[in-house]
């Protein structure tokens, strides 16, 4: 008797088991479509609206502006000023509001500012629109980041963050094709250069992004309202189980500062940052890739499309390395570890080994951001091997 009591219990518990991973499956495939799918297209338009600047450069900017190439350089570097000042006050504002409201909301103002783009006149007013739009943008990435890892477990978070920051990459690829056919098809339009036609269009692009994604995207597990009551119990019944804040009523929050120096006291932030600024550097690259190419003797509308094929074998990467670190979530510091060591013997070996043109090109990056034990940010993107791709593709677009 004792026997088949036990064995209707085991029944029960394992029937009861497989509906609630039957729930929890179905509930990670909405929080997927709802939360993946918005915050991936608006870094798409993100990442463009940062570095469109480049495609602008061989499109004519230079010359209407008259800037010299230090004066450009220092267009790009205000803008990450801003952008690193910003960073850490935006993420405490949107902790205490809505995240379906403030990230659409600083979306639209930074598309607006991108549409100001087309109507600088001078190196000055370049520079106040470019700071302007690194204070804007700054909170996005970190705020996407607080929203992921406040929805998905931590064994979760590494393959949608590479999703997420895939955007970036395919920006690059897309941006290229983009940029060249506005400023070919455009220029002249209403006595307008091409240049300005590029940010005109991508500005409004992106405010049309951010009026979208903000019917789509979920505010924090506990306080949205894009979810029914059972997929939301679901929701914190699964961060529980995980040991993450589930930010309900009954919660005790940690106050802002004693966050921020928790963050500053915890050696695995500075080891992440000295890690990521031996690689990060090399983002700025990105800027450069069209007038690189162009130096190589394309036109400057064929330059914009010659920089695709870098980004199509990033994105591959991105993908790749996103599994990987969740297949192996315990060693995550192992696959990032590889990652640069093999970012090392390939930039090494292309040093030594190659001396054409294509070689000057060549500029092996990994951004990478990794968490352990914390829930700040799991996520690789890594730019591999530029020069390679040149050497096996160009001969396709010659």
């Amino acid at each position: 008797m004792g026997s088949l009591q036990m064995a209707k219990v085991s029944a029960e518990y394992v029937e009861e088991t497989t509906e609630r991973v039957k729930e929890e499956n179905a509930f990670v495939r909405h929080l997927d479509l709802v939360l993946i799918a918005p915050v991936w297209l608006m870094y798409l338009f993100s990442y463009a609206d940062r570095t469109n600047i480049g495609n602008a450069k061989i499109a004519g900017m230079m010359d209407d502006l008259h800037l010299s190439s230090g004066e450009y350089s220092l267009a790009l570097v205000i803008f990450f000023i801003s952008y690193i000042v910003f960073q850490m006050p935006s993420n405490l504002i949107l902790s205490k509001t809505r995240p379906s409201v403030y990230l659409p909301g600083m979306m639209i103002l930074w598309g607006v500012v991108t549409c100001c783009m087309a109507t600088v006149k001078s190196f000055h007013s370049l520079l106040v629109v470019r700071f302007v739009l690194g204070v804007l943008e700054a909170g996005f990435g970190p705020g996407v980041s607080l929203l992921l890892s406040s929805w998905y477990k931590r064994a979760e978070q590494a393959k949608r963050f590479s999703v997420f920051y895939s955007a970036a990459v395919l920006s690059g690829a897309f941006g290229g094709i983009v940029a060249g056919a506005i400023t070919g098809s455009l220029d002249g339009a209403r006595g307008l250069s091409g240049w300005r036609w590029l940010f005109i269009v991508e500005g409004a692009a992106t405010i049309a992004c951010a009026i979208i994604s903000a019917f789509f995207l979920p505010d924090f597990p506990a306080t949205t309202k894009r979810f029914s009551v059972r997929e939301k119990e679901i929701a914190i019944e699964r961060l529980i189980d995980d040991q993450i804040s589930t930010r309900t009523e009954d919660s005790q929050p940690m106050r802002a500062w004693d966050s921020v120096w928790n963050s500053l006291t915890n050696w695995r932030t500075w080891l992440l940052t000295i890690g990521y600024t031996t690689i990060g550097g090399s983002a700025t690259m990105s800027y450069f890739y069209p007038t690189l190419v162009e130096g190589m003797g394309y036109t400057s509308h064929m330059a914009q499309y010659m920089v695709v094929p870098i980004y199509a074998v990033a994105f591959v990467a991105v993908i790749c390395t996103g599994y990987l670190c969740d297949k192996f979530w315990n060693n995550r510091g192992a696959v990032i570890a590889g990652c640069m060591a093999l970012s090392m013997l390939f930039g090494i070996s292309l040093r030594a080994s190659l001396v054409n043109v294509a070689a000057d090109t060549q500029d092996l990056v990994i951004h990478h951001s990794d968490e352990d034990h914390s829930t700040i940010c799991t996520a690789h993107e890594f730019y591999i091997v530029e020069a390679l791709t040149y050497i096996l593709l160009e001969p396709l677009f010659a």
